[in-house]
C-alpha cells in the first residue's frame, strides 16, 4: 500500500498545483473584468475531490482491498493519461483556465487543443481519474460513489460553464 499511498499523494500535489495555478489565473480574470459564476456548487466540488483521494486510502486500507495486478496497472495508465489531458487543458487556455467558473467579456471560446474535439475535457479527464485511481488498487465502492456523485455535480457545473461561455462572443480563437 505504500506505493499507492504515494501514488494518491502524488495527485493530491498535484490537485494542490492546480489551484496555486488557479488562483493566479482567478487573479488575471478579475483583473480584466472576469465574471465568475457557480460560486454555490463549487465548496461541493472541493469536498468530492478531497473525499476521492481520502476514500481511496481508506478503503484500501481499512476494507483490505488487493492490488489487482491487469486492472490496477491498466488504471495506473489512466490516472497518467487523465493527468496529462488534464495539463493540456490548463496550457490550451493558458490564464483563462481555472477550477472556477470565471469568464473574462470581450475573449472568444478557446477552440484549439482539446477542445477542438470535446466541449468540456477537462471533466474527462476528471471523470476518468474518478474511476482509475480508486480501481489502481481495488478501491470499488470509492470509485463508484465518486462516479455517481461526479456525474450529478456535473449535470449542475456543465451548465454553469455553458450559460457562462454562451456569453462569449461565436469567433473561433485557435490556441
Amino acid at each position: 500500500m505504500t506505493w499507492y499511498t504515494a501514488l494518491v499523494l502524488a495527485v493530491a500535489a498535484e490537485r494542490l498545483a492546480e489551484l496555486v495555478v488557479a488562483r493566479r489565473n482567478t487573479r488575471w480574470s478579475l483583473a480584466r473584468g472576469g465574471v465568475e459564476s457557480g460560486r454555490g456548487h463549487y465548496p461541493a466540488m472541493v469536498a468530492l475531490h478531497t473525499a476521492l483521494l481520502a476514500g481511496c486510502l481508506a478503503e484500501v486500507r481499512f476494507a483490505e482491498r488487493p492490488f489487482p495486478p491487469v486492472l490496477g496497472w491498466v488504471m495506473i495508465a489512466v490516472v497518467v493519461a487523465a493527468q496529462a489531458l488534464r495539463w493540456w487543458c490548463i496550457r490550451t487556455l493558458g490564464p483563462r483556465w481555472n477550477t472556477r467558473v470565471i469568464v473574462v467579456p470581450g475573449l472568444p471560446r478557446v477552440t484549439g487543443g482539446p477542445y477542438r474535439w470535446l466541449s468540456h475535457p477537462n471533466y474527462v479527464a476528471v471523470a476518468a481519474e474518478g474511476i482509475a485511481l480508486p480501481l489502481a488498487h481495488g478501491a470499488w465502492v470509492t470509485a463508484l460513489v465518486f462516479t455517481a456523485l461526479n456525474a450529478a455535480l456535473m449535470v449542475v457545473r456543465i451548465r454553469c460553464e455553458d450559460g457562462a461561455l454562451a456569453r462569449l462572443p461565436a469567433l473561433d480563437a485557435r490556441a
